[in-house]
């Protein structure tokens, strides 16, 4: 019956112990967590600062963790709008990544990314060649993007022209430059186009050598990743389950 009569406010000890103990895990949470993607309902755009506090593997523990809530069904609480307006005078992405034109892959969305988060070149096969190198170099040396992110994804429909050496246009020409791939992958089963086992494997593969071409033909990527100012690295993304495998 005394528990019922004290006053509201009052707090016994243990009560303190507890609240001051919440606070301290808020706190620390709070100045743990990077900036990017941060769970203010109206965050802005990246400052320079932000991208700046973090590391490379900060940059893509973030991209994990946006991948998990998209997994889950859940996005960060952003406003769109906010982030536009913020980033009209100025961007200052985290990183560049290279990924398929495929419109079920939309990296900033399967990421949970928003508007001045990422560089992203799109092209089919997710493949290297001279103008998205400059745009690479352009985005990590002079902008300060600090990742270089390969991304592949299942089912690639530009993997599966390369295997079966489909012929079009331009297109022709592209698929040339994933077919070291085909022949680099090690499989024992059925080497086709309809194997999509086989599919993904190449897919994956051509990730591998994209990242090593990458590091031969850039010289300022090269450099910059010898000295430790960025991170290049792979992923695949699952058409079937939503999940981004990311791997060096």
């Amino acid at each position: 019956m005394r528990e019922e009569m004290k006053h509201p406010l009052q707090c016994t000890p243990a009560c303190r112990r507890r609240f001051l103990k919440s606070v301290a895990s808020a706190t620390i949470a709070g100045v743990a967590a990077p900036p990017l993607l941060m769970t203010s309902a109206h965050a802005d755009a990246l400052t320079h600062a932000q991208r700046d506090s973090m590391t490379p593997e900060q940059i893509i523990a973030l991209m994990k963790h946006g991948n998990e809530r998209f997994q889950r069904g859940e996005r960060k609480d952003r406003n769109y709008l906010r982030e536009q307006k913020a980033s009209a005078k100025g961007q200052y992405p985290a990183a560049v990544l290279l990924s398929c034109i495929d419109s079920r892959a939309p990296a900033e969305v399967i990421m949970d990314l928003g508007i001045g988060d990422i560089f992203n070149c799109r092209i089919a096969g997710n493949i290297e060649n001279d103008d998205i190198l400059g745009s690479m170099e352009f985005a990590c040396k002079l902008m300060g993007a600090k990742v270089v992110l390969v991304m592949g994804h299942t089912s690639c429909g530009a993997i599966k022209g390369a295997i079966a050496n489909a012929e079009l246009g331009h297109l022709t020409a592209l698929l040339a430059r994933i077919k070291p791939a085909v022949d680099a992958t090690q499989y024992d089963g059925e080497r086709s186009a309809t194997n999509y086992t086989f599919v993904d494997k190449v897919a994956r593969k051509n990730v591998e050598l994209t990242i090593a071409q990458i590091r031969r033909d850039s010289a300022v990527l090269g450099e910059m990743e010898s000295q430790h100012t960025i991170k290049i690295a792979g992923a695949m993304y699952n058409l079937s389950t939503g999940a981004v495998d990311f791997f060096s």
